[in-house]
């Protein structure tokens, strides 16, 4: 299938051309026609499946049917998600797809003066994307209205209710005109999530591409056992391959994801961090540092795990286990996006196989362990290897020879040059 075959406009196609994109995603497949039908929806789809474009193509088009208000006066869509990275990444994508198109669109968050924005919102709006905390703000401040909403959009419903923004949600959706059009969007589905999902939609079409929890076929997943103490070596062992163009690495903690950056640069390797801590200009530079390839290694914490998106990023690296089951689903769903491949491996210590345990029983499969490492678990029981030295990360004599199930080669993992 073809987005042409979607009924799409032709200022859209030609976007979506210029973008590189000709055949949609499976999510896209199915939620469009829905969406242009003007129905509510109900998408539950684990992210890096073309989400933000499932919804954005939509509304884009249904915004520029007759009659078309030009006068950008008053809002006519929200799209509410969770994190700042996340507001952003989708500004971007409807700049892209809607560049042919006479819509305005505003991004706003907190953590940055509001002037700029609030100065934007005079000026006139079409669509509104933003976080909860700021659009409440601005909303009491009265610089917002909500009352000629005719398109809703919640975005990484579970992510809210992870970050404690559900209050945030039901008052903003309190301010919503009951006569709109209401779309849902949410990696995972427990009771929480369905109940709220109840109270915002009306009779919704529901699309499903995934299993819910489920992890994208094309990741490739591996668990290197290590001391805590040697995660900071087995990192820089593995950044060594050549062949890791980019890497997003993930750590528990702020003051972990600094320690990380601080460690990495001492073995030459370039690095930033993005977490709450950082401002936002800070965050967004790393992140634009990250994108254009000024540096090998982005360090994150889960704040960011489902804000950044980034094309041909190789290479996922839990330096620490999430406590969260879900959020292993998220940080890995930032490599194999829309179909590309990825790898994602996971580094475990004696402290955190109960986690390591929680995420499989929610994937539903045991992650492939990678054994003959140089810097095995004391307890593991695996004869460490010394390498030559001046040597890359390259096949190595059979110093190990397990063919068990679940017991790799580490030499076989190695990504192929993109």
């Amino acid at each position: 299938m073809t987005f042409k075959e979607l009924h799409l406009i032709a200022p859209i196609l030609d976007a979506l051309e210029a973008e590189g994109y000709t055949h949609p995603t499976p999510i896209q497949q199915q939620a469009i026609p829905i969406v242009l039908q003007r129905k509510d929806l109900l998408g539950c789809a684990q992210t890096g499946t073309g989400k933000t474009a499932a919804f954005a193509l939509p509304i884009l088009q249904l915004m520029s049917e007759p009659p078309i208000d030009n006068s950008h006066k008053v809002i006519k869509t929200l799209i509410l998600t969770p994190t700042r990275e996340l507001a952003i990444q989708i500004g971007e994508s409807i700049a892209a797809y809607g560049k042919q198109l006479r819509l305005k669109h505003l991004v706003i968050f907190g953590g940055v003066p509001q002037g700029a924005q609030v100065k934007a919102l005079h000026a006139g709006v079409d669509i509104l994307v933003a976080t909860p905390g700021r659009l409440l703000d601005l909303i009491d401040q009265r610089y917002i209205s909500l009352s000629n909403i005719k398109i809703f959009v919640l975005d990484e419903a579970d992510r809210m209710l992870d970050m404690g923004f559900i209050h945030d949600v039901k008052k903003t959706v309190a301010k919503l005109p009951a006569k709109r059009q209401s779309l849902f969007f949410s990696a995972t589905m427990p009771p929480e999530i369905q109940k709220l999902a109840n109270t915002i939609l009306v009779n919704p079409e529901k699309v499903e591409v995934t299993p819910v929890s489920s992890t994208v076929d094309k990741i490739d997943q591996y668990i290197l056992y290590v001391d805590k103490k040697d995660k900071k070596k087995l990192l820089a062992f593995i950044l060594k391959d050549k062949s890791i163009d980019r890497a997003l690495v993930f750590t528990r903690t702020k003051h972990g994801a600094d320690k990380v950056v601080k460690d990495l640069y001492k073995d030459g390797v370039r690095a930033e961090a993005i977490h709450g801590n950082k401002s936002q200009n800070a965050r967004q530079r790393a992140l634009n540092n990250f994108k254009a390839g000024e540096i090998k290694v982005l360090v994150a914490t889960d704040i960011a795990a489902r804000g950044i998106d980034i094309d041909s990023l190789s290479h996922v690296i839990n330096f620490d286990l999430p406590e969260v089951p879900e959020t292993y689903v998220h940080r890995i769903g930032r490599t194999g996006r829309a179909g590309a491949d990825g790898i994602a491996f996971s580094f475990c210590d004696e402290e955190e196989k109960d986690d390591l345990k929680a995420i499989q029983k929610l994937i539903g499969k045991q992650i492939p362990v990678v054994e003959n490492h140089p810097f095995p678990a004391s307890n593991s029981g695996v004869v460490k290897i010394n390498l030559p030295k001046n040597k890359e990360v390259v096949k190595r004599p059979n110093a190990i020879q397990n063919n068990t199930p679940n017991k790799k080669r580490y030499d076989k993992f190695k990504r192929k040059p993109l």
